[in-house]
């Protein structure tokens, strides 16, 4: 049995680490740009994106899910979506920076993350199937193996 190397903790010797911290850095900006887009537009865009949904598939506005839907999007309810938006891309720019430097507690935060979406990215392709999904899907899946894989060479050889 040949022995493996020790881990090494320099940030450079793991590109696959910076490439998803890219990736989730962006995905951090982009919930950010969404929090402050939600803050300064308020419910009206999102009121409208609904009355244009309820016209085009012919449902009745003053009744069933669409008006609840309408009900619920005051500012109130803008607040919290960006609130939430928020700390979705807080959370995203920590472990961003946690991969980038090569931390442990980043890669099993990406990984457990990461993991969580494959059931939906699966439940996308069975419901519309096409180039998006897969590619979706194979993001995820080379995360999750890129992290798993991080995570495997972080144990001590005895524990291997």
């Amino acid at each position: 049995m040949s022995a493996r190397k020790p881990y090494n903790p320099d940030p450079h010797a793991h590109p696959g680490l910076a490439a998803i911290a890219l990736l989730e850095a962006v995905k951090a900006v982009l919930a950010f740009l969404a929090a402050a887009g939600l803050e300064i537009s308020g419910p009206a865009p999102l009121r409208n994106i609904v009355n244009t949904l309820i016209r085009r598939v012919g449902a009745d506005p003053e009744h069933g899910s669409f008006s609840t839907l309408l009900d619920m999007i005051t500012p109130d309810t803008v607040h919290v979506g960006a609130i939430a938006l928020v700390a979705y891309g807080l959370l995203r720019s920590l472990e961003a920076w946690g991969l980038w430097r090569a931390k442990a507690w980043a890669s099993w935060l990406g990984c457990i993350s990461a993991a969580l979406y494959l059931p939906l990215d699966i439940y996308a392709i069975v419901r519309h199937p096409g180039w998006a999904s897969w590619l979706l899907l194979a993001v995820n899946i080379l995360v999750v193996w890129v992290l798993a894989r991080d995570i495997g060479k972080r144990r001590p050889p005895a524990a291997r």
